[in-house]
């Protein structure tokens, strides 16, 4: 059981870079912020990708998360991600854990906590409420501080423009 244990954290190691590297992309290309997520499917091959959107697209539904399900809806065919996990650097708000339920995703992986709208227990829990007819398994603090000291810095960044 260990053996499998680490064997998937491996994984979920593997794509959480992946997801860093996307969020990387977000600042870097588009300045925005640094959130990145993708979808795998059950056999572990990558589907989709995206990046925090919303401020180049002038699309407050752009998230990370939305972005990456979108792409992998139009992969499948289907609006049901059924057997996907979703990595994301950034524990997803409201929308994107709402969005993740009516997708049926089995999994979301994320690194950072989001104390101030974290819907995947920091603030609300939506993921794993009764009420839903679907729940998605989340795993979280994934490279956290990696994630976290990746976002601090790009605000640390931006207030520091503002003051000038």
């Amino acid at each position: 059981m260990a053996d499998l244990n680490a064997a998937a954290n491996d994984t979920d190691n593997r794509w959480m870079r992946h997801a860093l590297a996307l969020a990387a992309r977000a600042e870097r290309e588009d300045d925005e912020v640094p959130v990145g997520a993708l979808i795998v499917d059950a056999a572990g091959n990558l589907l989709a990708e995206g990046w925090n959107r919303n401020i180049c697209d002038h699309d407050p539904s752009a998230h990370a998360e939305i972005v990456a399900m979108r792409q992998a809806g139009m992969r499948l065919r289907n609006h049901r991600l059924l057997g996907c996990t979703l990595y994301v650097t950034l524990e997803p708000c409201a929308m994107c854990a709402m969005a993740m339920i009516h997708a049926r995703l089995a999994r979301v992986v994320f690194g950072a906590s989001d104390p101030k709208t974290g819907a995947a227990g920091s603030v609300f829990n939506l993921l794993a409420d009764p009420r839903h007819n679907h729940r998605v398994a989340v795993s979280g603090g994934v490279l956290a501080e990696e994630a976290g000291a990746r976002l601090v810095a790009y605000f640390r960044a931006r207030r520091g423009k503002r003051s000038r």
